[in-house]
């Protein structure tokens, strides 16, 4: 890094010092790219302007000195937008600003004195302010965080001097009123919108101000407001879709979903309604064959009107929809236990009630070296046998100990691990999509990663996951047979390596990669339906296994694998009962759901 990169004042002072000497040397072109250099490290300053003014002195405007190329530099944009309105050229500068908050919001591209001037808004034609400040609208979120809203105030700054000019303007209100809201100033959102619709009243005004009301908690006007809209254009669906968004909100289900079949009534593939019914009906029942319908109609409809985070927001924090669970177990408390408190591992040994998994039993040992584990007694069926026939192991016991049968992976596939495995993901369909990564790594490298799972990295997420070793390995393990998925696709499902590989660990010893396997066969039922039967009745039969084997002795896996049935499309209502009944209704205070509200929490500081 050169210096004074992390310093933009004086990596600006910089780009200022080459643009006055190829000036002194009348060299315009390469004062201009210089200037747009300091504009883009400092909009605002004194010098970056005046150095500026002084090209379009010497040019004669210079604005074809900031030419708009395909590939054109945010600060020969914004460079060539001050000297627009410089040249009486202020509603083409605007735009150009407006594009530039589109690029970098976090920029105060507009903070400059000729944007906040009352006698531009007398200047600049209403249709076009509209425009521009709907054009910032889009670029920014709704609300835009409160950190993040300075470089905007100049725009509302804009927007109050123009509605005070153009009263009557319904459309420039309107759009007012929407960068208001965005910023916070709610009071004043409602206030803009409503003069708006008095003034011309229309859909598109009325959906301003519904919105504004919203964003006060005034749901009742809120909703009169939609309603309103509807009555301008009984065709424009997406507002049926933001009525049905209020009411859910608002717990009025019912009604909401009422409106959601008007809209799909009138058109079935509406992706707004579409959308938002698949997630209030999973609102209402939970049931995942909602969400698996969402992910097939957004595979099968990939140009949708804009980006909806329906399925997202649906699958956030349910466990294996959105996230990974935490290991359970004596075993991983145990390790839990001694890692928070930095205990010894020397002195007696740590008992436990039963084998641990395989998983969880490398991880005590590689986590707390010189750890003795001493294991009562098997009652029931052995957890360190496989549950069928004829699969290939993973590990081999010895004693109290287990020894992987599998090789090392390589320092390439330990890499790619340790930039893709995290403990969360928007669902399952974008989760495949992410481990197509892993594709390029063969099958024993990926089952290398499962039994010689490596340290967690040194980045932000690599720390906090490390303050629980198990996490960590699961969050491995998990990505490692989400990447078998990728392994050799040319085959088909049925006989096919990857499929093979995923039920050796489905059907092996009772373990974490039992789990991970199971997770991996579910997330290629998500994103290809042909595969659901054959999924659907693997997790029906290894739920039946473990529920008839938590008979006889605990099963810890036992609530993860229930988790799992859940989220498998087109599984049996049988088995769909019975992973209810496994999971019943656990206490708030689960140590499970402690930890993780924990670990998520870090992550989200850091």
């Amino acid at each position: 890094m050169s210096e004074g990169e992390d310093d933009p004042r004086l990596s600006a002072e910089g780009e200022l010092a080459l643009a006055r000497l190829a000036l002194d040397q009348g060299d315009l072109r390469h004062a201009a790219g210089h200037v747009a250099g300091a504009i883009a490290y400092a909009p605002t300053m004194p010098e970056v302007h005046e150095t500026l003014a002084r090209i379009a002195a010497i040019s004669g405007g210079g604005i074809d000195l900031f030419p708009l190329e395909q590939h054109v530099f945010v600060g020969a944009v914004v460079a060539r937008a001050h000297l627009l309105a410089a040249a009486g050229r202020a509603g083409e500068g605007l735009e150009l600003l407006a594009a530039a908050t589109g690029h970098t919001p976090q920029a105060d591209w507009a903070g400059v004195p000729w944007v906040t001037e009352p006698e531009l808004a007398e200047r600049l034609d209403p249709e076009r302010g509209a425009r521009i400040l709907m054009q910032v609208c889009a670029a920014v979120p709704d609300p835009v965080p409160k950190a993040a809203r300075a470089p905007l105030r100049p725009y509302l700054t804009l927007a109050r001097h123009a509605v005070t000019v153009h009263t009557e303007h319904g459309l420039l209100l309107g759009a007012a009123s929407a960068l208001a809201r965005r910023v916070g100033e709610v009071e004043l959102a409602i206030r803009w919108a409503d003069r708006g619709v008095r003034a011309q009243p229309s859909k598109l005004g009325e959906v301003w101000l519904g919105y504004a009301y919203r964003s006060a908690g005034r749901t009742r006007e809120a909703l009169a407001a939609l309603g309103r809209a509807v009555e301008h254009d009984p065709d424009d669906l997406a507002v049926y879709a933001d009525i049905a968004g209020t009411l859910a909100d608002n717990g009025r289900l019912d009604e909401a979903l009422a409106w959601i079949d008007r809209a799909l009534a009138r058109d079935p593939t509406f992706d707004c309604a579409v959308h938002t019914a698949h997630r209030l009906r999973h609102q209402r029942d939970g049931r995942v064959g909602h969400l698996v319908a969402l992910a097939d109609f957004t595979r099968d409809h990939p140009d949708d009107s804009h980006e909806h985070g329906d399925l997202a927001e649906c699958c956030r924090g349910r466990p294996w929809l959105g996230q990974l669970t935490p290991a359970g177990g004596p075993a991983v408390e145990a390790l839990r236990r001694l890692t928070a408190t930095d205990q010894p591992t020397g002195g007696p040994p740590l008992r436990l009630p039963a084998p641990p998994p395989p998983s969880a039993l490398r991880t005590l040992s590689v986590s707390r070296p010189g750890l003795r584990v001493a294991a009562a007694e098997v009652t029931g069926p052995d957890p360190r046998t496989p549950r069928r026939a004829g699969v290939r192991p993973l590990w081999r016991y010895t004693g109290d100990g287990v020894v992987p049968l599998v090789p090392k992976p390589s320092a390439v596939a330990v890499e790619r691990i340790q930039q893709l495995a995290h403990p969360a993901w928007p669902h399952p369909p974008a989760a495949y999509d992410a481990a197509v990564g892993l594709a390029t790594l063969d099958g024993v490298d990926l089952l290398g990663l499962l039994a010689h799972p490596p340290a967690a990295p040194p980045t932000a997420l690599g720390i906090v996951l490390g303050q629980d070793p198990s996490l960590w390995v699961r969050c491995v393990q998990v990505w490692a047979c989400l990447g078998l998925l990728h392994h050799r696709t040319d085959e088909p499902w049925a006989g096919s390596t990857r499929r093979r590989m995923l039920l050796d660990l489905v059907w092996g010893v009772e373990d974490w990669t039992t789990e991970a396997a199971l997770f991996a066969l579910v997330t290629a039922a998500w994103v290809d339906p042909s595969v659901r039967p054959d999924v659907a009745g693997v997790m029906a039969a290894r739920l039946a296994d473990a529920v008839t084997v938590g008979r006889e002795r605990p099963v810890p896996i036992l609530v993860s694998l229930a988790h799992l049935a859940l989220a498998t499309p087109d599984l049996d209502e049988a088995s769909t009962v019975l992973a209810g009944q496994v999971i019943g209704e656990p206490p708030a205070a689960h140590p499970l759901r402690r930890l993780w509200r924990r670990l998520t929490r870090r992550l989200r500081r850091r």
